[in-house]
C-alpha cells in the first residue's frame, strides 16, 4: 500500500536538517520505491496551519548533504500559542489536523528541538502518524545523547575562541565571547574546553562576580596576562537567581545592559581595571554547512526514521543512545529539557582543569 509521509523543519535552522531531509527521503525510496510518496511542509508548523506544501520527487533531494539551512523553510511557531485562537480565529490545532488529511498524509515527519517536540507530541495525540527527529545546536532534548547540528557549532564556536585568543593576548586584555544557549550550556561548555576558555559561565550554574574576579586576578599575578571567558547567553548570577526571570530581564532593561556578555564586561573592567571586550559569534554558529559528525549523525537519523515509517512505528522520536539509533516516545520527550547537572563528567574535566565555573 502506497505511503503519503509530509517533512517539515519547525524552530531555529541548524547544520544537518538539509542532510536528514534527504536521508529520510532516499531510504523510503530505496525501501519503498514507488510505494511512497514525499512532500514538503512549507516553513515548519506555519505551513501546516496554513497548507502551504509542495509534491517533491527523488531528484529534489539531492545535492543536500552538505547545503546548510533548510530547503523546506522554517519558522517559529511557539508551543504555548498552539492550543490559543489568536484574533484572526483560527484554531491552529484543528487546522493542522484538516491539513494533514487534505494533504492524504499517512506520516509526517517533524524536524526541530524542544518545542517542535511538544507540538508533535500534540499532533500524536490527536491521532495523526508523527515521527519526530531532534535537531538543535543546544543539545537539549531530552533522551538523546546528542542533537543533529551541535557538533557543527561546536566547532565553529571553538574557531571563534581560538583566533581570539591571539587578539586577547597581543592586547592583554579579557575577552568575553557570548555563546547560545539559552536555557542550556552544553554549547559553551563543550566549546569552552576545547577552545582552551579560561572560565565557562552557563544557565545552569549561576555564577558569582567576585569568583570571576578572583580567577582573573589569579591568572594576573600567575604571569598571564589575559583571560577567555565562554558565557551562555541565557547565563545569569547569583542576585538573579533569586528573581523570576522577567524580573531580572527588566532590570538588565533598566541598566541598559540587556546581554549578558555587555553586562559582565562591564562590571569586569570597572571593577579589575582590566581592559575587556565582548564578541558575539551569533547566529554564525548555526549555519552553513554541517561538520562531517552531523552529516553522519543526520543520515543515521533520517535513514532510521524511513524505517519507523516503512514498519508503522509512530508517536517517538528519534534518538541516539550509548552510540545506539534508537527511538523514543514523545510522551516520554515532549516538555522535557536535557540540562547540564553539577556531576556530569565535562564539568568535572572543567575542574580539574582548573577552570573556573563562576
Amino acid at each position: 500500500m502506497k505511503k503519503r509521509v509530509g517533512i517539515l523543519t519547525a524552530g531555529g535552522d541548524c547544520p544537518g536538517l538539509n542532510a536528514t531531509i534527504r536521508g529520510a527521503a532516499k531510504a523510503m525510496y530505496q525501501r519503498m520505491g514507488n510505494e511512497v510518496e514525499i512532500v514538503g511542509v512549507r516553513n515548519g508548523f506555519a505551513g501546516l496551519i496554513t497548507g502551504d506544501y509542495m509534491e517533491m520527487d527523488e531528484p529534489d533531494f539531492s545535492n543536500l548533504l552538505t547545503r546548510g539551512g533548510t530547503i523546506l523553510g522554517t519558522q517559529r511557531t511557539p508551543f504555548k500559542m498552539m492550543t490559543v485562537v489568536e484574533a484572526d480565529g483560527v484554531d491552529k490545532v484543528d487546522r493542522m489536523v484538516t491539513n494533514y488529511k487534505s494533504m492524504g498524509l499517512d506520516a509526517l515527519l517533524c524536524l526541530g528541538g524542544n518545542g517542535t517536540h511538544k507540538t508533535a507530541h500534540l499532533l500524536s495525540e490527536q491521532g495523526l502518524n508523527i515521527v519526530g527527529l531532534p535537531k538543535t545546536i543546544d543539545n537539549d532534548i531530552w533522551g538523546t545523547d546528542v542533537t543533529f547540528g551541535f557538533h557543527t557549532a561546536v566547532d565553529i564556536a571553538t574557531e571563534v575562541i581560538d583566533r581570539i585568543h591571539t587578539t586577547a593576548s597581543s592586547h592583554h586584555r579579557v575577552m568575553v565571547i557570548e555563546l547560545m544557549g539559552n536555557k542550556a550550556g552544553w554549547l559553551t561548555l563543550y566549546s569552552g574546553i576545547a577552545g582552551g576558555a579560561d572560565i565557562i559561565l552557563i544557565p545552569e550554574m549561576p555564577y558569582r562576580i567576585e569568583n570571576v574576579i578572583e580567577a582573573i586576578e589569579k591568572r594576573n599575578e600567575n604571569g598571564k596576562s589575559f583571560s577567555i571567558i565562554a558565557v551562555a547567553e541565557g547565563c545569569y548570577d547569583m542576585d538573579e537567581a533569586k528573581m523570576k526571570r522577567k524580573e531580572w530581564m527588566a532590570k538588565r532593561v533598566e541598566c541598559g545592559c540587556v546581554h549578558i556578555s555587555e553586562r559582565l564586561a562591564g562590571e569586569l573592567e570597572t571593577r579589575t581595571g582590566f581592559e575587556t571586550r565582548v564578541v558575539v559569534p551569533g547566529h554564525m554558529q548555526r549555519g552553513g554547512t554541517p561538520s562531517a559528525y552531523d552529516r553522519l549523525l543526520a543520515t543515521e537519523f533520517g535513514t532510521y526514521a524511513a524505517q519507523l515509517v516503512e514498519n508503522d512505528q509512530y508517536g517517538v522520536t528519534v534518538a541516539l543512545k550509548n552510540n545506539l539509533v534508537v527511538s523514543n516516545p514523545l510522551s516520554e520527550v515532549a516538555g522535557k529539557t536535557k540540562l547540564v547537572t553539577e556531576d556530569c563528567d565535562l564539568i568535572n574535566v572543567a575542574r580539574r582543569m582548573g577552570i573556573s565555573l563562576g
